[in-house]
């Protein structure tokens, strides 16, 4: 997938009558999806090409640092993802003070026209843009009018009885409902970082855990949660604690630890990706080491029967 940078890099020449998705995309969740979807398919129809266009960083970062929420996925998540659907094209605006102060008119003529030349724009119904949210669809549409491209939008996605949004994602992820935000996304929530080397406690105790050191800035509450630990193209079941351990440590810092199932051999140094599949219980301090390591073995135990139930 080509990615390109607003205003840095140039359109490329192959990029013909782009179709183009537009909007912030965190999390490419089920909503998210529909619309790429269907870029996708009006583009196949018209033998043009899909792309999608997003903001780095995320425009609350800029407009109310106090007031950004942490972010679903990181930028190279987000673009491994959208690529997964089929888009052929990625282009990141890179949202500025200055950027922030254009109106409407500005940000349509300079980056959907002059920079893109875009023959459709989709986005979701309640998309807002320009200096102070102060352009909605029906001004796209009256702006595309008068530049000569084509603006669509997809109507709310409802998953059960819930609107699909990546609000409602990190509602339930800060609440430990990670079950139910994967469920709105349409996969797994996870967090990718690089396995680095601990003191050792889970191998002493039976049950070796990857330490892991992550640049995901959302995580789901300290707890210990039933797991997929994704190591190059093989997926495996695992248990993975997020916290503080107090039972073996005092230092006060968070730690992710996953002990992987049936696999003993050590990782440090590899990319492990954390897929989050259901909370098992909350954190806590236990009296002894014999009484967690009970206490692990018997999460363990769930979260294999867990897996019994479903296909990795």
């Amino acid at each position: 997938m080509d990615v390109i940078h607003f205003p840095d890099d140039p359109r490329p020449p192959r990029w013909a009558q782009p179709v183009l998705a537009l909007g912030n995309f965190d999390g490419v969740h089920r909503g998210h999806r529909k619309i790429l979807e269907r870029v996708c398919r009006v583009a196949s129809e018209r033998g043009a090409t899909p792309i999608v266009m997003t903001f780095d960083p995320h425009p609350p970062r800029v407009v109310r640092p106090d007031k950004a929420p942490p972010l679903i996925m990181s930028t190279a998540q987000k673009l491994e993802a959208i690529e997964g659907t089929g888009v052929q094209g990625a282009a990141i605006v890179r949202f500025t003070p200055d950027l922030s102060r254009w109106d409407p008119d500005t940000f349509v003529q300079r980056v959907l026209v002059d920079w893109l030349r875009v023959a459709d724009v989709w986005v979701g119904a309640n998309f807002l843009f320009g200096h102070d949210r102060a352009g909605n669809f029906s001004l796209l549409r009256t702006l595309g009018s008068r530049y000569g491209f084509r603006a669509e939008k997809i109507d709310p996605i409802r998953y059960k009885d819930f609107v699909v949004s990546s609000t409602r994602v990190r509602r339930l992820l800060g609440e430990g409902r990670v079950d139910e935000a994967g469920a709105l996304l349409g996969h797994q929530y996870y967090v990718d970082g690089v396995v680095v080397e601990g003191v050792k406690r889970g191998r002493s105790m039976g049950f070796p855990t990857a330490n892991l050191t992550t640049a995901n800035e959302l995580l789901p509450p300290d707890g210990v949660y039933a797991t997929t630990a994704t190591l190059g193209s093989a997926v495996h079941a695992s248990v993975t604690n997020i916290g503080l351990r107090p039972t073996v440590d005092t230092s006060g810092r968070v730690s992710i630890e996953t002990h992987i199932f049936d696999l003993d051999e050590h990782l440090y140094g590899q990319t492990l990706r954390i897929g989050f599949v259901q909370r098992l219980r909350d954190e806590r301090r236990f009296e002894s080491i014999e009484a967690l390591r009970a206490q692990i073995a018997a999460d363990g135990d769930r979260a294999r029967m867990l897996f019994s139930r479903l296909s990795l």
